[in-house]
């Protein structure tokens, strides 16, 4: 059994950089938009997307809120300068402020919500208006654990990191030349102060990445999963998540009604 999460980046770098050539052009398309957030995933679409289509043709749109810790958005300028691509900032606290004034119960997870989705109204808009496709940069982990907004942040036309996870991402993002202050970061949604992806989990992308690989390979019981050394109250948590979240990562299902004759 492989338990080896590395791949040959290399050819990674290559896979993706055609992927999102080949499905921006094939769509009749020539460039792409996404969120800038100042992580490492949002970075490494943004080196990806640049080799693919040229730093003329790519768009990175910062989208802070008030309480946004100000130490992303430089980051996200770190991307910038290196890459010499297109961006604008867009500020997003009046569209969230104005909504969440109208129910005086606004929880601090729905107002995380709102924002996702408000950022993902502002690239789609901006896609419709520089003619380009929404890439997306929500990686496998996530994915799995349906750690992202519906219609917000898993929102996209294309996402070239969904099948790696956010391990491999790290990974990818060292041979991609990305500073190493935002590989080595705390990944957080910044949603809220303080929030980081790990600390609302309870387990690290490490542990839970393991988890994944060796699953991916072949059904295993739970004695099984013991025996290679995985927590039992872990092993369940994680698979009470992924089947609870997914239906985030189908479509919308389709009642037939065609053979109502």
């Amino acid at each position: 059994m492989n338990t080896q999460l590395s791949l040959n980046y290399s050819l990674v770098e290559q896979t993706l950089v055609n992927f999102i050539r080949d499905e921006i052009t094939n769509a009749g398309y020539s460039k792409a938009v996404f969120g800038l957030s100042g992580g490492v995933d949002s970075a490494v679409t943004a080196h990806l997307a640049v080799r693919a289509l040229g730093k003329e043709n790519v768009f990175a749109v910062l989208m802070p809120y008030a309480t946004s810790n100000p130490q992303h958005a430089k980051d996200a300028m770190d991307i910038v300068y290196q890459l010499e691509c297109n961006y604008l900032r867009i500020e997003i606290t009046p569209m969230v402020d104005a909504f969440c004034a109208l129910d005086s119960s606004m929880t601090t997870l729905r107002k995380g919500n709102i924002m996702a989705r408000c950022r993902m109204i502002t690239l789609f808009d901006f896609s419709a208006k520089e003619h380009a496709i929404v890439v997306g940069t929500s990686n496998k982990t996530e994915i799995l654990l349906g750690y992202g907004t519906l219609y917000g942040d898993i929102a996209c036309g294309i996402n070239p990191l969904g099948d790696l996870f956010k391990t491999q991402i790290w990974e990818l993002a060292q041979h991609l030349g990305i500073p190493k202050h935002i590989i080595d970061k705390k990944p957080t949604a910044d949603l809220w102060q303080g929030q980081t992806d790990e600390g609302e989990f309870g387990f690290s992308y490490n542990e839970v990445d393991q988890l994944f690989n060796v699953l991916q390979q072949k059904d295993f019981t739970l004695e099984e999963l013991l025996a290679l050394g995985f927590n039992e109250d872990f092993i369940l948590n994680i698979q009470e998540r992924v089947m609870k979240n997914l239906f985030k990562s189908k479509l919308p299902p389709i009642a037939s009604v065609s053979q109502c004759k």
